[in-house]
């Protein structure tokens, strides 16, 4: 019960710190490593905690669509382009670890089935 309520409050924390930081990307860019840092963190905290057995292909395919949008070129749109990329960009720093750890638990959920 603990558990999940810290990786629920891990995923808001990193979700409202990813948007916060791309808007003001300018702003924050002296601090940059420390908030990319605090959202790898809060990403392999969700990884561990939030993400049962049930849910691991589809968190999956989700981390995966989140990283191909940070491949498309947001920063040409215009006006609000550098704010989206940028929001992305650390969406996917704090999905990433957490993908990471899922992935790597189901591996091994799979590799130990005889």
């Amino acid at each position: 019960m603990v558990n999940q309520k810290v990786g629920g409050w891990a995923f808001i924390l990193g979700v409202l710190v990813a948007i916060i930081a791309g808007l003001a990307a300018g702003a924050v860019a002296m601090y940059a490593g420390w908030i990319t840092l605090l959202l790898v963190v809060l990403g392999l905290v969700v990884g561990l905690l939030n993400v049962g057995d049930k849910d691991v292909q589809g968190f999956l395919i989700a981390a995966i669509a989140l990283m191909a949008v940070g491949t498309a070129n947001l920063a040409a749109i215009p006006y609000v382009g550098i704010y989206l990329a940028s929001i992305v960009q650390n969406v996917a720093a704090f999905v990433a670890p957490a993908a990471l750890v899922v992935a790597l638990k189901e591996v091994y959920n799979i590799a130990r089935k005889p």
